[in-house]
């Protein structure tokens, strides 16, 4: 075990990364999808799929981000190089994403598993509505016990698509679902200390901190021809999941049962692991905001539930609403005589709040036109204020 780990045992067994990871979003690279782009490698997401089904049948929450688009496009139209053209670029995407989900789609069903298509461009990400859109989409699936296989929206993105790799992506993905844990499969084993390609002293580094900069030092530059990424993207995506608190295996994708195995415990690949718990780093960020936009007032009743009883803030507890704020956005919980007891993401903008405080969640479509959550402020999105 390298230097770059000696401290990381403080924090987490490398082993229980998986073991105890409930919601998971896994990252397949290009080479290992299409078999170094000689068209998509039929038997290998079978494999995937098979260990996919079994992971969802235990209860745990799987989310796929998979490459492979613009190569089995590549290989459909007959290109041997990949295009430099935004235009030639889209058309092999377009082209190659309908093999794609076709085969995630026929292999998951294959297994007793329901699957879904997610196209995302950054701009999905960027605004606050449409990230709010997708969080709610991929939760719902993930609650349906379907596998949502997600891609970058290639066919429309510009600036030479975008996301720039799906290392990243799959690492916006992590935050975005607040993922326990990122497991990127790739060509390699792992991390070394050196391209072992070119370097024969190179060691392999089993776990480190998620961020170190020794880490950025050691990865090489992409190793094949067909993906766009190297493992210095794998280790800025690990180093962005980790801001959410989720951490990172980077592991070989032919590696026999490597989901289920890691998910067992076993230490397969480089694991980089988050410095703080995904709970922890949501709920840090909400305490630390020095601004918030707006506020409720809630009643003594919604007082004890919140601090006693660890529970949701419901609007039929609420008796005023304040300030001009959007879904999304922290605001403040106080009590009758204007204390602070709490802050958290408001599931309705400011405007809906005021419709809907004090009623039952029976009363929202009435309301609103729709219905949505039924809390103000789920559990899971509040933190009480300090004393």
């Amino acid at each position: 075990m390298v230097e770059v780990a000696a401290s990381v045992n403080e924090l987490v067994e490398p082993s229980s990364v998986l073991k105890t990871a409930r919601r998971i979003v896994v990252k397949v690279g290009s080479s290992l999808v299409t078999n170094e782009g000689r068209g998509l490698d039929e038997q290998a997401i079978g494999q995937w799929s098979e260990e996919l089904a079994v992971l969802v049948k235990q209860g745990r929450e799987l989310i796929m981000v998979s490459s492979g688009a613009v190569a089995e496009g590549m290989k459909r139209l007959g290109w041997t190089s990949r295009p430099k053209e935004i235009n030639e670029l889209q058309a092999a995407a377009a082209v190659g994403q309908m093999g794609l989900v076709q085969m995630y789609e026929t292999k998951l069903r294959e297994c007793g598993v329901g699957s879904a298509q997610v196209l995302l461009t950054h701009a999905d990400l960027a605004d606050r509505e449409r990230y709010l859109n997708a969080r709610s989409t991929l939760l719902t699936l993930l609650q349906l016990g379907v596998v949502p296989v997600i891609n970058e929206n290639d066919t429309v993105v510009n600036d030479e698509i975008k996301f720039g790799d799906n290392d990243t992506l799959g690492a916006l993905v992590a935050n975005l679902v607040e993922a326990d844990a990122l497991v990127i499969l790739t060509d390699q084993k792992g991390l070394y200390t050196a391209d072992p390609r070119r370097d024969s002293s190179a060691t392999f580094v089993h776990v480190a901190r998620a961020g170190d900069p020794q880490l950025e030092t050691m990865a090489g530059g992409a190793g094949s021809g067909i993906g766009k990424g190297g493992m210095i993207t794998k280790i800025l995506a690990a180093k962005r999941a980790a801001g959410s608190g989720a951490s990172t295996v980077i592991a070989w994708g032919r590696e026999p049962r490597v989901l289920q195995r890691l998910c067992e415990g076993e230490a397969i690949g480089t694991c980089l692991v988050a410095q703080t718990g995904k709970n922890q780093a949501r709920k840090q960020w909400m305490a630390d905001h020095l601004q918030m936009r707006g506020a409720v007032v809630v009643d003594d009743g919604a007082v004890d539930k919140i601090t006693g009883e660890g529970k949701s803030l419901l609007p039929i507890g609420m008796t005023e609403v304040s300030g001009d704020f959007s879904r999304g956005d922290v605001i403040a919980v106080r009590d009758a005589r204007g204390a602070e007891i709490a802050r958290g993401l408001a599931n309705y903008a400011s405007s809906e709040a005021r419709l809907i405080c004090r009623k039952s969640s029976a009363d929202f479509e009435r309301l609103l036109g729709y219905a949505a959550e039924p809390e103000m402020i789920h559990r899971d999105n509040l933190v009480l204020s300090r004393a």
